[in-house]
């Protein structure tokens, strides 16, 4: 899998959402989550680096390293196909491998890694899907994936959908576009800061028992909300090209 793929997520987008503390940067005159960022980056550095030293010297004969992305890469083959017209999904694996990874390892640095004892200024460090502007951010990006989708396969035609197959539900058609990417980011984001949520109360509660099960059944859902976003990501966009699904 190409390793320039997983650079289309890092364009977070800052929507201003205030949901507990923040810290900001100030770039160009916009006011910017600096912690999200930061996130993000570290997120980024990670997918880097497991993809250079697993594509770096590929052989006839798989090691463990190129087996693993092997198979990571059938997996999301199978989840474009299975949601895309098969002339169709090759193009989008890239995206939706994109998304799969970001999301995938997003939420499980939020389960492994001890954001609490890096102490800032103001804000705090945890998995950038614990964000609801990065969520929210991903979201859109599938929204304009389905929109470009649809555009280039049907051209003006696709607005057609809108009327289809009255013109009464000419708003309703409409409303359901926009609702696409607020369930897509509020799922994620509720989910996963939930799961934060409980595990940071139980480790304050009972520190040695109780939350080592919990984190497991975290890492688990953690990556079952990136596999539901993935999905309905390819649904979305096969759903804009073929008018069905």
């Amino acid at each position: 899998m190409n390793i320039f793929v997983f650079f289309n997520s890092c364009f977070i987008v800052d929507f201003m959402f205030e949901v507990g503390q923040h810290f900001y940067w100030t770039i160009l005159g916009f006011q910017v989550h600096g912690q999200v960022l930061i996130n993000s980056w570290i997120v980024i550095f990670i997918i880097f680096v497991l993809a250079l030293s697993t594509t770096r010297d590929l052989k006839l004969i798989p090691g463990n390293g190129q087996s693993f992305i092997e198979f990571l890469t059938d997996f999301v083959r199978d989840i474009a196909k299975s949601q895309i017209s098969e002339k169709e999904y090759l193009k989008w694996v890239p995206y939706i491998g994109t998304m799969f990874l970001f999301i995938f390892v997003s939420n499980w640095s939020g389960a492994l890694i001890p954001w609490k004892i890096i102490e800032l200024p103001n804000g705090e460090l945890g998995a950038p899907t614990n964000d609801i502007n990065t969520t929210a951010a991903l979201a859109i990006l599938t929204s304009v994936s389905y929109f470009y989708a649809g555009i280039s396969k049907k051209g003006l035609g696709y607005f057609a959908k809108y009327v289809q197959p009255t013109p009464i539900l000419l708003p309703i058609n409409i409303l359901e576009d926009f609702t696409k990417p607020l369930s897509l980011s509020f799922r994620l984001f509720g989910n996963i800061l939930a799961d934060e949520l409980v595990v940071a109360v139980l480790v304050s509660l009972v520190p040695l028992v109780i939350p080592i099960p919990l984190i497991f059944l975290g890492l688990f859902t953690s990556g079952i909300q990136a596999l539901i976003f993935a999905t309905l990501s390819g649904s979305y966009i096969g759903e804009s090209m073929e008018g069905h699904h």
